[in-house]
C-alpha cells in the first residue's frame, strides 16, 4: 500500500488520507469539499480539536488563546505566519479557552498565550508567552526535526 498522511479537515473534522506524492496544498477534504491547507491556522471546537489530537499523523500545533487576551492578540499574526510557513509539514490550530473551557480544563491551561505541540497523540511540548513567527517556527522544528525547513 502507498505511503500516506491522514489530515484531519479543520473545519469539519473529517479524516482524510493523503498519499505522501500528492500536493497538499490543493488537495479538499471528502466530506466538506474545502481546502485541507489554507496557510492559516483555524480555531476548532472540542469535536475537531478532539480529532486532530487523535487521528491526524501531522504534528499538531495548538495555541491556547481568549479574545481578551492582549498577547494573544498580539501573537495571532505572527500565529499566522507561522502557519504558513510550516503548513502542510504540520497542522496550527487555534483553540478559544473561552469557547472551550472544558478543553483548557484538561489540558492544564495556566496562563495564555499557550503553545502545545502534539504528536501522535501525545503531548511533545508546551510553551507560554507570545512569540514571533520566526521563534514560533524554529520551536516547532527544534522539536520536531522532521518538520520541513
Amino acid at each position: 500500500m502507498a505511503q500516506q498522511n491522514l489530515v484531519v479537515c479543520s473545519k469539519c473534522g473529517g479524516v482524510n488520507r493523503l498519499p505522501l506524492g500528492r500536493n497538499a496544498m490543493e488537495a479538499k477534504c471528502g466530506k466538506c469539499g474545502n481546502r485541507l491547507f489554507s496557510g492559516q491556522p483555524e480555531d476548532v471546537d472540542t469535536r475537531v480539536f478532539d480529532c486532530q489530537i487523535a487521528r491526524s499523523s501531522l504534528p499538531v500545533v495548538v495555541d491556547v488563546w481568549a479574545p481578551w487576551c492582549g498577547p494573544c492578540k498580539m501573537m495571532a499574526p505572527a500565529y499566522a505566519a507561522a502557519a504558513n510557513e510550516l503548513e502542510p509539514h504540520a497542522r496550527l490550530i487555534k483553540l478559544n479557552s473561552d469557547n472551550e473551557k472544558a478543553v483548557a480544563a484538561r489540558l492544564g491551561i495556566r496562563s495564555i498565550p499557550t503553545m502545545i505541540l502534539f504528536h501522535g497523540g501525545r503531548e511533545i511540548a508546551r510553551t507560554s508567552g507570545a512569540m514571533t513567527a520566526g521563534q514560533i517556527v524554529r520551536w516547532v522544528r527544534d522539536r520536531l526535526p522532521t518538520v520541513a525547513a
